[in-house]
């Protein structure tokens, strides 16, 4: 679904990938994030081709961005998730995950999951949990990879 949905004359949130600003976006992964950083910009490129994306605009500036790794039939994790700083506190994030948790292409869904140090408040408000058995999950976990070898 490439449809914009406008909430106002000067933001928009879309699912053009080919309206993404990959230098924006891979700046904020590789230098801001606590999650990916050093990153390289082909890793970032080849995971936006692989994924749903959602870029997030304000007068046609990127200002966000989120992507949904997904098999569009039973289960979505949620990475990538961020508004640039100078546009926060402003509702932004909560009209993407509307945008996000109300996209046609994701109803219907078993499990969706994601990861956060630090947002459990916003993702609360759109019905996201702590998980009830983690001791079912797991994961092999490669945090270095992004970093130079000494």
């Amino acid at each position: 679904m490439n449809q914009i949905h406008a909430s106002n004359d000067q933001l928009s949130i879309s699912c053009d990938k080919n309206l993404l600003d990959f230098d924006i976006i891979h700046q904020y992964l590789s230098q801001d994030s606590y999650w990916s950083k050093g990153i390289p910009r082909h890793v970032v490129e080849k995971a936006a081709q692989n994924s749903l994306c959602f870029g997030v605009y304000f007068n046609g500036k990127q200002i966000g961005y989120a992507r949904i790794i997904s098999d569009f039939a039973s289960f979505a994790y949620l990475a990538d998730v961020f508004v640039l700083p100078e546009y926060r506190g402003q509702g932004i994030s909560k009209k993407l995950m509307d945008f996000i948790m109300n996209h046609k292409d994701l109803q219907g869904l078993r499990r969706w999951m994601l990861a956060t140090l630090d947002a459990h408040g916003l993702y609360e408000q759109f019905g996201w949990k702590t998980m009830a058995n983690p001791e079912r999950f797991m994961e092999v976990h490669f945090p270095n990879v992004y970093q130079p070898i000494q």
